[in-house]
């Protein structure tokens, strides 16, 4: 019988061309990284060389990543706390808190940027679903070795859509993100770089609900990655979540999750992704998500047994 899924199937036997990703998550306090994070290490596709842990406590952040990776036996993944802007510990903290001493993390993002970036130039797809306090820095230290970057792919930014709007109506126009708007220097360095960027902003993830029926399904699974799921899902404290993170990692796997425009993007003074109409686009930016087919494609992968170290 022939699939109709749209997307590649995972046949352990046939060989797989991986794209070579970071990802840069400010994990913890709300419950799209986390699941970002999930669909990363389920997807053949991508060879995770490492993960780096951005704005606030990001060594308590890069702790949770490490207790994370350790239950579904992913220690051969390096894992680096970013620029730390406060000592305030994210929500879902407590679980990784309570494992005692962890692996050893790593205390140079910048360095990590910069051997990632020089051993594998024009190859590394750099996915950054927080404020970009990091790549913000390495642009400003070391631009010529930033431009060695395949692309970078956002969950950032608004064009047309806002948090509270769902598709079904008239766009009411922009509003300052909050990752754009934590760090809008960082952000103004990244659209001036020249490298290539998608944004996925909120045009192409308000309307990525993680329904009641969906959490259920998922977390009665029972395995070591939909148990950590549905514990930092209770830490989150909220209900039902929007998964925009991962829409930015499935964009890195297909581009076709949601439609793709050139675009000139500039930052405001209030962290607002204003479009310069007739200027030379410097990002493509999306919209129209394919929601099915990127519920599909989450569910499947998060529901297969946990993927063991591809090394």
């Amino acid at each position: 019988m022939v699939s109709s899924s749209p997307f590649p199937e995972h046949h352990p036997s046939a060989p797989v061309a991986r794209k070579k990703v970071i990802l840069d998550t400010d994990i913890g306090d709300d419950i799209d990284d986390a699941f970002a994070l999930a669909l990363a290490l389920q997807s053949p596709e991508l060879e995770v060389l490492g993960i780096v842990t951005a704005h606030g406590a990001t060594d308590k952040r890069a702790r949770l990543v490490a207790h994370l990776l350790g239950e579904l036996g992913r220690d051969d993944i390096p894992v680096v706390m970013g620029v730390k802007t406060s000592d305030e510990p994210p929500r879902q903290y407590a679980w990784a808190r309570r494992s005692g001493p962890s692996r050893p993390i790593g205390r140079d993002a910048m360095g990590f940027y910069r051997q990632q970036l020089t051993r594998h130039p024009g190859e590394i797809t750099l996915i950054a679903m927080g404020p970009l306090t990091n790549i913000g820095a390495f642009i400003e230290r070391e631009a010529d070795v930033f431009s060695r970057v395949r692309e970078v792919i956002i969950m950032g930014g608004s064009v047309a859509y806002r948090y509270d709007d769902f598709g079904y109506g008239e766009p009411r126009g922009p509003v300052a993100e909050y990752n754009i708007k934590t760090d809008i220097p960082a952000a103004r360095k990244l659209f001036r770089s020249g490298v290539p960027i998608i944004m996925v902003g909120l045009d192409a993830t308000t309307r990525l609900i993680l329904d009641e029926v969906k959490r259920r399904i998922l977390f009665r699974r029972s395995t070591p990655l939909t148990d950590a799921l549905a514990l930092l899902y209770h830490l989150w404290g909220g209900v039902t979540p929007t998964l925009y993170d991962p829409m930015a990692v499935a964009m890195a796997i297909d581009p076709r999750f949601c439609r793709l425009r050139p675009v000139h993007v500039v930052v405001d003074d209030a962290g607002i992704t204003r479009i310069i109409d007739g200027a030379r686009p410097n990002a493509r930016a999306g919209f129209d998500p394919r929601v099915d087919r990127f519920f599909h494609f989450l569910m499947t992968r998060l529901l297969e047994p946990v993927a063991s170290s591809r090394e």
